[in-house]
């Protein structure tokens, strides 16, 4: 397995050989962006904490996160699975969302999810174990191997602002979709997930200058 991304000299490391490979990632770093290393905690509450982020802005998952905390603890799958559906709609958690982290911490507490191990798994076995769970799609996956298990080479390649950093960054004339940006990633292994990176800072960059809420 490659060197897993969990330290500074490890992303500095990737950013050197994507710039080697790629002369638009070369010009991204020349033009200022710098990616940060930015870690979750892994297992079952970094994982939690990334279904419960999808689809809603930083703000209100941090807040859901937060009155959901109050009730899970420890945050682990067995004190989840004691929870009511009461106590998590009243956390703000979505129909979707309970079923979701339901399946995830029943399959947990049952063995067919491997969760502590997965950091020694390749990242493609390790993401097919993620999305045999009901509920856990692509971008789960990869986001959490990206951010939790510090695998330097997943790619959330159907992560909208990545698409659209991946876009303006190579001059594209519609932003890729994630099979189109799967080909195009394909020169950055194994270190896309440090280009992933690359692209979510040039895209804050560059809603930053608009004057967007990033």
């Amino acid at each position: 397995m490659a060197t897993l991304l969990e330290t500074d000299a490890v992303l500095k490391r990737g950013l050197s050989e994507l710039a080697l490979a790629d002369p638009v990632m070369a010009k991204l770093a020349e033009s200022g962006v710098v990616p940060q290393l930015r870690r979750r905690p892994p297992g079952f509450e970094g994982l939690a904490w990334i279904v419960v982020g999808q689809q809603v802005s930083t703000a209100s998952a941090t807040a859901i996160w937060n009155r959901l905390r109050q009730v899970l603890e420890p945050p682990t799958p067995d004190v989840f699975l004691r929870l009511s559906d009461e106590d998590l709609r009243a956390a703000g958690l979505s129909a979707g969302k309970v079923r979701t982290l339901r399946a995830l911490a029943t399959d947990i507490a049952e063995g067919r999810l491997p969760l502590d191990e997965l950091r020694n798994y390749p990242a493609e076995e390790a993401h097919d174990r993620l999305t045999r769970v009901k509920g856990i799609g692509p971008w789960t996956a990869d986001v959490y191997l990206l951010f939790c298990l510090g695998h330097p080479d997943a790619f959330p390649s159907g992560d909208l602002a990545v698409q659209e950093a991946a876009r303006l960054a190579y001059g594209l004339e519609q932003r890729p979709d994630a099979k189109t940006l799967s080909a195009l990633a394909e020169k950055w292994r194994p270190w896309r997930g440090v280009a992933a990176k690359v692209l979510w800072a040039y895209y804050r960059m560059v809603k930053s200058r608009e004057g967007a809420p990033v």
